[in-house]
């Protein structure tokens, strides 16, 4: 429980969460906090945030468009590319953001994915 609510936490401070990761992340905090069946819960988040995953590819694909060029900037364009392409080189599956990963890291310690390179 305190490894799940460590990584929701995580989810809601991360300035690159999706308004569906933060939804998802506040329902399981606030289903925690009025006693809730914790599994059923933890569940119902691990369903969500395994539903709108970041590839590594689709991080690239995105880095490299003009919607991604106009978030990141040109200069953080270039640093983010390349540091995707590295990852995806060194057999990454999905992105590193501070988002995405409490995500992976969940997802993998409750068996819903395998461990990507960070894990």
């Amino acid at each position: 429980m305190d490894y799940t609510a460590s990584k929701v936490e995580e989810m809601l401070a991360a300035q690159s969460a999706s308004a569906d990761t933060k939804k998802a992340a506040q329902a399981w905090k606030d289903a925690i906090a009025v006693g809730k069946d914790a599994d059923e819960a933890t569940n119902q988040l691990m369903d969500a945030i395994s539903a709108h995953q970041t590839t590594i590819d689709d991080l690239i694909g995105f880095i490299s468009s003009p919607a991604g060029q106009q978030v990141f900037g040109k200069d953080g364009s270039k640093q983010a590319l390349a540091h995707a392409r590295e990852r995806k080189k060194a057999g990454a599956k999905f992105c590193d953001c501070a988002a995405c990963r409490p995500c992976h890291e969940l997802l993998h310690k409750f068996g819903r994915e395998e461990a990507d390179v960070y894990l």
